[in-house]
Formats: C-alpha cells, sequence, structure tokens
C-alpha cells in the first residue's frame, strides 16, 4: 500500500522546552491513524507540524513523496491536506452553509475579475456545482435542519460537525482531526465516530486523528501510535498497543493496570498516575 505521509525524525522546541523529540512514523493510504497519549504528550504539536502550522526544528515531512516541511499551511491545503481543530475555528456570525463553502475557497478557478463578469463567465456554473457539493456534505453529515442557522447559535456538538464539514469542503485525500469528539455525550460520540468511518471507507480519505476517548480510538482505528513527553513509545494495531507496558506507565504510572484514559479515570486511578 502507497504511503500518504511520512514524518521523519521530527524535533519542535519552543525555546528551551522540547515539544518533540526524533517522531518518525508513516501514514498508508486510506488508513485510519491515531495519535495518543497524555496532556502535554505533543500529539496537537505534531499535526500543527503537518499542517504547517509550526515548522520543525528538526526534521522533514513527506506528503505523497513529496517534501512538504517548507510549504505554507496553504499550500499544503491545496495539495489536498484538511484539518480541524481542537478549539473551534468557525466563524460564529455566519450560517453553516457560508461556513462550509469557506471551506472550498481552495478549490475556486475564477478570480475577483472574472468572478464580477458573473453571467458571462463560468462563475455562476461554478457557485452553482461548489453549492451542489456542500449540500452534498451537509446531507452525509445530517445537517439540513440548520443549514441555514448561524453557527454561533448551535450546540456545541453541531459546531464541531460543522468544522468535520467545512475541512470535508476542501476534499482533502488526507484529513487531520484535533480531538474530533472532545466534549460531546455519548450519543454525539457514536454519530461522529461513524461519521470519521464513512469518510475513510466511502470518501476514501486518509485520517490521522488525535482522540481522548479510548474505547472509540481502539474500536475504530487502523494503527495507533502513542507519544509521551514528545517522544514515540509505542506505535501498531490497537490491541498491541493497549498491551504494551510502555503505554500502561505513560498513562497510569503502573504496568499492571487496565489502559484508560486519564480524562475518564477514577479518582482512584488518578492518583495511581
Amino acid at each position: 500500500m502507497a504511503t500518504s505521509l511520512e514524518v521523519r525524525g521530527v524535533s519542535l522546541r519552543f525555546g528551551g522546552v522540547r515539544a518533540l523529540t526524533d517522531v518518525s512514523f508513516a501514514i498508508r493510504e486510506g488508513e485510519l491513524f491515531s495519535i495518543i497519549g497524555p496532556n502535554g504528550a505533543g500529539k496537537t504539536s505534531i499535526v500543527n507540524c503537518i499542517s504547517g502550522r509550526y515548522k520543525p526544528t528538526e526534521g522533514q515531512l513527506f506528503y505523497q513523496d513529496r517534501d512538504i516541511t517548507a510549504l505554507t499551511p496553504n499550500a499544503r491545503a491545496s495539495l489536498g491536506i484538511g484539518r480541524t481543530f481542537q478549539n473551534l475555528a468557525l466563524f460564529h456570525h455566519m450560517s453553516v452553509l457560508d461556513n462550509i463553502m469557506v471551506g472550498r475557497h481552495h478549490l475556486l478557478k475564477n478570480n475577483f475579475l472574472t468572478g464580477s463578469l458573473y453571467w458571462l463567465t463560468g462563475a455562476r456554473k461554478e457557485e452553482l456545482e461548489h453549492r451542489r457539493k456542500v449540500e452534498e456534505i451537509i446531507d452525509f453529515l445530517d445537517l439540513q435542519s440548520v443549514r441555514k442557522a448561524t453557527a454561533g447559535t448551535l450546540s456545541y456538538g453541531l459546531r464541531k460537525r460543522v468544522e468535520l464539514a467545512r475541512a470535508m469542503a476542501l476534499e482533502p485525500r488526507l484529513i487531520l482531526l484535533d480531538e474530533p469528539m472532545a466534549g460531546m455525550n455519548f450519543e454525539e460520540k457514536e454519530d461522529m465516530a461513524r461519521y470519521i468511518v464513512d469518510l475513510n471507507e466511502e470518501f476514501g480519505m486518509t485520517v490521522v486523528m488525535i482522540e481522548h476517548d479510548m474505547g472509540v480510538v481502539m474500536d475504530i482505528s487502523h494503527r495507533v501510535m502513542v507519544l509521551d513527553f514528545g517522544k514515540k513509545i509505542a506505535e501498531g494495531d490497537p490491541a498491541t498497543v493497549l498491551a504494551d507496558p510502555h503505554v500502561k506507565r505513560a498513562y497510569l504510572g503502573e504496568e499492571d493496570e487496565v489502559l484508560v484514559d486519564p480524562d475518564d479515570a477514577s479518582p482512584a486511578q488518578e492518583s495511581a498516575a
């Protein structure tokens, strides 16, 4: 299977603080790959390096065998790398439909000058095609009932879904999901997990996901990588990673404990950590 993304020896420093140290891994085309680890492990830092928000202090990143280390976030988006954010980054005063349309700006061919000749150029036809694509995404994510609602008025779970819709609108081949289920209730998490699996299987997107809900990660991921203090400590299929003593120790401080997410741990388990 072809490699979608390769990270080679990436380190990231902020002054004297090491956020990442010599992290290497490769993600195959069509894979659902999860990155887990305790709070402060460097998970969002590595996703920010992949998306171009941070430039590694050392190391290289390759997307479809092309060195993207020096490319801007916009250039990476144009290559087909999309992302969502841990903290929502929607335009709260805009409608759901318009927020999703913003995600297609990289795909627009008409510029300001040709767009001004709306009826004489292909601008109108292009806009109708983009709106058709957006409506498909709205149907896929069951957002029909809120398509005209102002994004800022929606519940947290719905806003997370709108952010996923906007990332999908770019039509990425690789999508980076930073804690897509954070703050959701059980039912919302089930729905989001189903959408992510369908993204991977039906849309053929390669998915890189950071997620704290260990049950979801182990249920839907093809492979899992574990970071701790900015270093990779394990990588493999979910069952292998779950059984790794280094992973148990990173989460709980005890090798013979059952692995759970720190956010879901009981007070007794937290004291063991």
